[in-house]
């Protein structure tokens, strides 16, 4: 039987801000692949990524992501990830790291943490789940009530597609920020 109470193993999504001189693109391209080969055969590696605001930028946002917390903390306390971390000394900044688990991004805004600092512990799934319910549902009924009535006359996956494109932002920006606020205190407990 499911324990409600015994938290599932998670898997951890690490984000990175990094910056590099901009005239040092194929260098920082080469050392970001070397980084993620080196990952890839450790065990529980579910993958990586990286993007660049625009071209000539000096900030390169990295993502990478283990099966759960051990298998991250595996790869993060590795000689092959200290050696990869050394070989950038001199042209690499980095400036932002984020660990998130399960969908609690949703829960609070990002925050700047030390490489070497531990994510905070995510609420557990079903609170998570009841938090997004009680945003979700008055503001599906709302849209059923003012927005539903003027789509009638479209087709389904045109109506849906309106609907999330207008719900989404209103849930992501307004709403969840604020059902989460209030609800910090059991969410955290």
């Amino acid at each position: 039987m499911w324990d409600m109470e015994s938290p599932p193993q998670l898997a951890v999504t690490v984000a990175i801000t990094r910056r590099a001189d901009p005239s040092r693109t194929a260098e920082m391209a080469a050392w970001v692949r070397a980084g993620a080969s080196l990952a890839e055969t450790f065990p529980g590696f579910l993958g990586t990524g990286w993007v660049r605001p625009e071209p000539g930028s000096a900030e390169w946002h990295m993502l990478y992501r283990f099966a759960d917390a051990a298998a991250l903390h595996a790869w993060e306390e590795s000689p092959q990830r200290q050696w990869w971390l050394s070989s950038a000394q001199g042209f690499v900044e980095h400036t932002r790291v984020e660990r998130r688990t399960g969908i609690e991004g949703w829960f609070d805004p990002p925050r700047e943490l030390k490489i070497d600092h531990q994510a905070p512990r995510a609420p557990r799934r079903w609170k998570q789940a009841v938090t997004i319910w009680l945003g979700f549902f008055p503001v599906s009924l709302l849209s059923a009530w003012l927005l539903a009535p003027h789509l009638t006359s479209l087709n389904l996956v045109l109506r849906t597609l309106i609907s999330t494109l207008v719900l989404t932002p209103i849930m992501t920006y307004l709403v969840l920020p604020r059902v989460t606020r209030v609800l910090q205190p059991w969410l955290q407990r």
